[in-house]
């Protein structure tokens, strides 16, 4: 196990803890915009902090990687996830970098399946696209998602494509982050069936490959067989006369040949 693996495997249940701690730090201003000033300024914080812990983590895997150009090409998302929260003080910024730093640490889990990933990818993109977009858009006049439940129907329909249009975004930021609802529920909607569809041809390339085999296995034995049965005529052939007896039931022998 190389030092990079050995990183990867310490630090990546506390970051998955730190994950934890800034959906509920991201999701407490938004829920709760009249609580206390010590609580905004502790949750505001918080993101801050994961989201810095989560950049050293990136940082020390780079200097740990063999080929360092190697491990940045490979990774582009965590790059830009890193670079993303410098470019202005959006605190949507700080979610999608913590997202993609955090969910590209759960994909390097071997335990991980990729059904688990995708519902969590939607359970994620649902719960984070309805807190994002009401945050965005309550405070504009012209708004029309100003609660929880309505964000939450917003989002539900949108990544569906479904979109009947009772609810949507007035802001060009609301609208943007509409945008990448669409494309992330279509992207995700293409993983799941080309996932089920993988698992159908697995299945048939399985059966398949049984069948071949038992038709070897088949095909070896009667080649067996014939052999047994041409090395008996053989030996009934060159054998001497009365030599070989048959058997006439049980415990008894005919034939002249020693028994």
């Amino acid at each position: 196990m190389t030092r990079l693996e050995r990183w990867e495997c310490l630090t990546q249940l506390p970051l998955m803890v730190l994950s934890v701690l800034f959906a509920v730090a991201y999701a407490v201003p938004i829920l709760r915009p009249e609580a206390h000033p010590a609580v905004l300024h502790a949750a505001w914080w918080t993101e801050w902090v994961v989201w810095a812990a989560l950049t050293c983590d990136y940082l020390v895997r780079l200097y740990l990687a063999e080929h360092r150009w190697r491990f940045v090409r490979s990774q582009p998302l965590s790059l830009l996830a890193v670079l993303l929260p410098l470019a202005g003080p959006l605190r949507l910024l700080r979610l999608v970098s913590t997202a993609v730093l955090a969910g590209q640490r759960v994909r390097m889990a071997a335990q991980v399946r990729l059904t688990t990933y995708v519902v969590g990818a939607v359970i994620g993109l649902l719960v984070f696209g309805s807190l994002a977009v009401l945050d965005i858009e309550r405070s504009s006049p012209t708004a029309n998602i100003r609660t929880l439940d309505d964000a939450l129907w917003w989002s539900f329909t949108t990544m569906t494509t479904v979109g009947y249009g009772d609810h949507t975004p007035t802001t060009g930021l609301g609208r943007l982050l509409a945008v990448g609802l669409m494309l992330s529920g279509i992207a995700l909607l293409g993983v799941v069936t080309a996932n089920i569809a993988a698992w159908f041809i697995s299945r048939a390339d399985a059966e398949e490959r049984m069948e071949h085999v038992n038709h070897l296995a088949i095909r070896e034995l009667t080649a067996e067989v014939r052999e047994l049965r041409r090395q008996v005529a053989e030996l009934s052939a060159t054998a001497p006369e009365g030599l070989i007896g048959t058997p006439s039931g049980p415990g008894e022998w005919t034939g002249a040949g020693p028994r």
